[in-house]
């Protein structure tokens, strides 16, 4: 009733394999997941750094200077000392839509830097999602 699969002598290693044998681990580039999540958290960090750029050149304030700083210096130290490259921003016209990604950006940063245990980064993540989310507040609201 059962024959087993007979494979022919020119043909060996596993069926389910089109390589087989051609290439090993060692001709491919491996990361940690440590090393991706800091690869992760830097983008993150970087793209809010941005944003925050555009909203000091659109409202200067001594506050975004320090978070811009901030921001700089942990995207340098994920970066093994490598300083972000940074552009000078025109004014942007809806400070709402940049105050709403930073927020998000944020959020993004904040669960990565949760995952990889950053406490640091963590820390300045959950205060720009506080300031953004301020930010975004209706003025009545934020008088009263």
């Amino acid at each position: 009733m059962y024959e087993p699969i007979r494979t022919p002598p020119s043909r060996k290693g596993s069926v389910h394999s089109t390589m087989a044998g051609t290439t090993s681990d060692s001709d491919f580039p491996h990361r940690s997941r440590e090393e991706e999540l800091d690869i992760q958290l830097a983008g993150h960090l970087g793209a809010l750094l941005a944003v925050t750029d555009e909203l000091r050149a659109a409202a200067p304030s001594e506050e975004l200077d320090t978070a811009a700083e901030r921001l700089a210096a942990q995207v340098a130290r994920l970066r093994g000392g490598v300083a972000p490259v940074r552009m000078a921003a025109a004014p942007a016209d809806d400070l709402r839509a940049l105050h709403q990604r930073a927020h998000a950006l944020a959020g993004r940063a904040l669960v990565v830097a949760a995952s990889r245990a950053d406490t640091a980064a963590a820390i300045l993540a959950a205060e720009q999602m506080d300031v953004h989310a301020a930010a975004l507040e209706p003025r009545e609201l934020a008088s009263r």
